[in-house]
């Protein structure tokens, strides 16, 4: 895609770091993380990233506090002009879904439409368990939020009954910047939220703990993602696809959380594995940097001039 006389095949963006042990083995401040905004802009990157996780555990067992994900991103919208704003993803069981589109359609004005909604069923016991929230039939809860947040951003109303949710003649005013509200990002793989994907969502997005945080095995999701797009008559043309990756860059400390074998090389190596994903039909595409500091951030930027010149 040429974008400003840029080649860049696909869009790069960063997830955030948020976690006590994120920047490079420290809790990131405000302070840090609007520093590292200000970076993202002036290197060319595409995206900004958040994730929406209450207590991690480190890889010893300890507990890892993390920024809640709306109020962080709040914040990023009114200190950023140009980078796309996303969430990977928004737990839809931790907050009432028709709070969550009035949420996201207040977040896209503050940011003049610049947000990707990504949504998610949650994945952590511990979390829901210690912070009060029901972990059973998590997906069929999701199920039903998907149904109301699609309804109200794209119609700006909706009247549902379900099991686990009730919204009578329910009216999302004021209207953000777009009329049809921000597009929606639906992760994961199972098969029932593969369908829900297929159903709902205007980007799919594969981690990398499901690709072997390489280009090559994302292919085998994207396979599967398609046949939940045939099975629910959706068009896979009309979805755009996203992936997640670890990049590892000289400098960084210990790597906390999902761990997957990182890519590393030389500015032009890392640059050919992100061509990797755009042949294989990622368009775009949310890094986990280490170190995920201003530093990290800069050896990424030289990434990106090699990924510009095409």
């Amino acid at each position: 895609m040429e974008k400003d006389g840029r080649k860049r095949p696909l869009e790069v963006g960063i997830l955030v770091p948020q976690g006590e042990y994120r920047w490079n083995g420290r809790l990131p401040r405000w302070s840090d993380l609007a520093a590292m905004a200000r970076l993202a802009e002036d290197i060319g990157l595409d995206s900004l990233w958040v994730v929406d996780h209450l207590l991690y555990r480190t890889p010893d067992g300890e507990p890892e506090g993390m920024w809640e994900c709306w109020s962080l991103l709040s914040a990023l919208a009114a200190v950023t002009e140009r980078v796309t704003l996303g969430t990977l993803v928004v737990c839809t069981n931790w907050r009432n879904p028709a709070l969550i589109a009035k949420m996201a359609e207040t977040v896209d004005e503050i940011c003049g439409g610049r947000l990707i909604l990504g949504l998610g069923a949650g994945n952590t016991e511990h979390e829901f368990r210690r912070f009060g929230f029901p972990w059973e039939r998590r997906v069929s809860r999701f199920a039903e939020a998907l149904h109301i947040i699609h309804g109200l951003l794209r119609n700006g109303w909706i009247d549902f009954a379900g099991e686990f949710y009730t919204v009578r003649d329910c009216l999302l005013r004021p209207r953000g910047p777009r009329p049809q509200g921000p597009p929606i990002l639906v992760g994961g793989n199972g098969q029932r939220l593969l369908r829900l994907a297929a159903r709902y969502a205007d980007i799919w997005n594969t981690y990398y703990d499901f690709t072997g945080n390489r280009a090559s095995g994302v292919i085998q999701q994207i396979a599967a993602f398609h046949a939940a797009c045939q099975d629910v008559g959706r068009d896979p043309a009309n979805v755009e696809l996203s992936a997640s990756a670890l990049v590892a860059f000289p400098g960084h400390g210990r790597i906390y959380g999902v761990v997957a074998d990182p890519v590393r090389g030389t500015p032009e190596e890392i640059a050919e594995e992100f061509r990797a994903y755009a042949r294989a039909g990622v368009r775009h595409l949310q890094l986990r940097i280490e170190p995920n500091t201003l530093d990290g951030l800069e050896q990424l930027g030289r990434v990106l001039e090699v990924l510009d010149r095409g």
